[in-house]
């Protein structure tokens, strides 16, 4: 039977996992897209903890995510490293997806780096090209914030304009750069899924200033945000958004091109956390 999470469960369960898991100081989260890996050079790693064991609801799993959640050490230090993510289109509420992302700020993460696999809606964005996220586009029709959740863990209102850290965008441009990928800035169209996008729709996404276009992330985002955590979202280019390409769209091509992208998106992750943290 599924547990409805609320504001008081939800700060229940990150004392839970506080005492379980001893996580000292949690610098920052990081949550890993489809088909993406991210891996933090010079912290160490503890052995991943299923979801299944933390969030009081069923898990789905879902190919290229592992549905858990590993501890990477430094001393006393401490990164939270999302393994894939939850998405409102496998059925989870607007609170569960977010759950990991507000857990992680209850246990005092200051910082959220996303990563996403993504559909470019710019036909001069190629695949394996990196857009740093500058704002978005919420069309998934909910928001995390619905009920008891602003008021209980933030502003009741939040302002979203800065939501993107400028800052943090400066230094992903340059170490994405360094790490050998050709970057973009952009917005991030966010849909529920999960079926692709039409033509028509990508036509629509792209007149409302969309430069990329995927089925997750946002929700995150908002909460992050809302419970004042720094926000960094990159997008990976997986393939040409519908119609701008003559192949048909796959999970598997999104998949092929998070791996294909595997060593240089380890050796952005290293550079940002070496810059940043």
């Amino acid at each position: 039977m599924t547990t409805r999470l609320t504001p008081e469960s939800l700060r229940r369960l990150a004392d839970e996992l506080r005492e379980t898991h001893h996580p000292g100081r949690v610098r920052a989260l990081l949550v890993a897209g489809s088909g993406l890996q991210l891996e933090v050079p010079g912290w160490t790693a503890d052995r991943p903890i299923p979801l299944a064991e933390i969030l009081p609801f069923p898990i789905h799993s879902l190919e290229g995510h592992s549905e858990t959640l590993t501890l990477w050490r430094r001393g006393n230090e401490t990164l939270l490293v999302m393994n894939g993510r939850l998405h409102l289109y496998q059925g989870y509420r607007p609170e569960e997806v977010v759950a990991p992302v507000r857990l992680a700020a209850l246990l005092g993460a200051e910082i959220m780096i996303a990563t996403n696999a993504s559909g470019a809606l710019d036909p001069e964005i190629e695949p394996g090209a990196l857009v740093v996220v500058t704002d978005h586009l919420n069309l998934q029709g909910q928001n995390p914030l619905v009920g008891p959740w602003a008021a209980a863990l933030g502003p009741q209102f939040p302002d979203m304009s800065s939501a993107y850290d400028p800052e943090l965008r400066r230094i992903a441009r340059t170490a994405a750069t360094e790490a050998g990928f050709k970057v973009y800035e952009g917005v991030y169209a966010a849909v529920l899924g999960p079926s692709f996008e039409t033509p028509a729709e990508v036509r629509m996404l792209r007149a409302l200033s969309g430069t990329v276009v995927g089925m997750s992330t946002v929700p995150e985002v908002i909460a992050a945000h809302h419970m004042g955590m720094r926000v960094l979202v990159l997008s990976l280019a997986a393939n040409p958004a519908a119609g701008l390409s003559t192949e048909p769209l796959s999970h598997e091509e999104v998949l092929a091109a998070g791996h294909e992208a595997a060593d240089r998106l380890r050796d952005l992750v290293r550079r940002l956390v070496t810059s940043i943290l």
